[in-house]
């Protein structure tokens, strides 16, 4: 099974080609203010795409998923919205969540430590795809000013579930691949820290 990872393309099109796969995965912040009518133009591109089957989460800027969750979710009907919830295909089990540390008083935010603890603390075992929208502690979640603001709590949950792949954007210059031996981490940011689509879809391929 081949997944195609983007996340953060904020309502704009990717320079580069979206290459073809069976699953379109997105990460978050498929719009840049998180109106109910960014999210029907988003939509509307996702919907173009000829992947077979598309998941989604929302991120922090994706603000109606939060405050208006119903009418958010019928525009997404081309799509499986996912938020702490799982969708299984072809034997392949999907899980995904929107929520990072507070982060610029955005959308989906939760403090530190117990609080965003909670969450994590609902990824089943046996998941083989995570999907967050912010990154765990140590895997592309460096800023341009050097700070590395991923997640303690979810790198623990990825450490009890360990799934094969954990697919997150959030840090935009934190695009890329990395590998604790188990997970393979992909940021798939497609922005750039000045909002610029110009990084490269990723690809992973499942196998079972």
């Amino acid at each position: 099974m081949r997944l195609v990872c983007v996340s953060d393309t904020h309502g704009l099109i990717p320079e580069h080609a979206v290459p073809e796969g069976d699953v379109l995965l997105h990460a978050g912040d498929l719009t840049t203010r998180g109106s109910l009518e960014e999210i029907e133009r988003a939509h509307a591109w996702l919907a173009s795409l000829p992947h077979a089957q598309k998941i989604l989460i929302a991120g922090n800027h994706d603000w109606a998923f939060e405050r208006e969750p119903a009418a958010a979710r019928r525009l997404v009907r081309d799509v499986t919205y996912l938020q702490y919830a799982e969708t299984v295909i072809e034997g392949v089990r999907f899980w995904g969540s929107p929520w990072q540390p507070w982060f610029c008083d955005w959308a989906f935010n939760l403090e530190r430590g117990a609080e965003i603890g909670a969450k994590w603390s609902l990824i089943p075992a046996g998941i083989d795809v995570l999907i967050t929208h912010g990154p765990p502690a140590g895997h592309g979640d460096r800023t341009f000013r050097g700070e590395a603001v991923g997640c303690e709590d979810l790198l623990q949950a990825v450490a009890r579930v360990q799934p094969a792949l954990h697919v997150f954007g959030h840090i935009h210059e934190g695009h890329g691949m990395t590998t604790n031996g188990t997970t393979t981490f992909l940021n798939a940011s497609i922005c750039d820290v000045r909002y610029r689509p110009v990084h490269p879809p990723l690809v992973f391929d499942v196998v079972r």
